[in-house]
């Protein structure tokens, strides 16, 4: 059976997901969310796997990469090696062959807006965890459309406990969605 994908993303109203190569906004609870479902594992011999494409790994500021207690993959085609702490894979599918090879519990897809559109679009079983944040953020970099023939919205309640989250004033929920098989 083929390995499974879990997306998680944060997108404010627009669907945007970045600017200028960084986050728009910074929510301490979906950070907490983040790590949290990124670092659990079903097995705990084991690690999870984030694959992200080049320009999301070099987001992330040199002091949290790669991202304790995961197995961090970048995707790209123009690094010749793989930056230090992380593995490097030239497709999705050599990242997926990866995780059989490194021995990873779950697979998460970490950005940026062309590795989700592929993980959305492969043949590969996926969840989408979807942070929205009912806020207008300028972006640059958007996620793809989430296909509702495709993919259908689901409740979660193991991994996404809380109904909707308020920081800085700013109101923002998880959704989770399944891709129909």
């Amino acid at each position: 059976m083929a390995r499974k994908l879990n997306l998680i993303v944060a997108a404010c109203n627009n669907m945007g997901i970045g600017i200028d190569g960084r986050l728009p906004w910074r929510f301490k609870q979906d950070m907490a969310f983040f790590k949290k479902i990124t670092t659990t594992t079903e097995d705990n011999s084991k690690k999870n796997m984030v694959v992200m494409g080049k320009r999301t790994w070099f987001s992330i500021p040199p002091k949290f990469r790669p991202l304790p207690d995961r197995i961090n993959v970048v995707l790209s085609t123009q690094l010749q090696e793989a930056p230090d702490g992380a593995h490097l894979a030239s497709s999705l599918s050599q990242a997926v062959s990866l995780a059989e090879t490194l021995n990873a519990d779950q697979i998460f897809i970490i950005g940026g807006a062309s590795v989700y559109k592929e993980a959305m679009e492969s043949d590969f079983p996926c969840r989408i965890y979807l942070t929205r944040i009912f806020h207008d953020y300028q972006c640059d970099t958007f996620l793809p459309e989430i296909d509702l023939q495709r993919f259908t919205k689901i409740s979660d309640r193991l991994n996404v406990p809380v109904e909707e989250y308020e920081e800085n004033g700013i109101k923002f929920c998880i959704e989770v969605f399944d891709k129909n098989v």
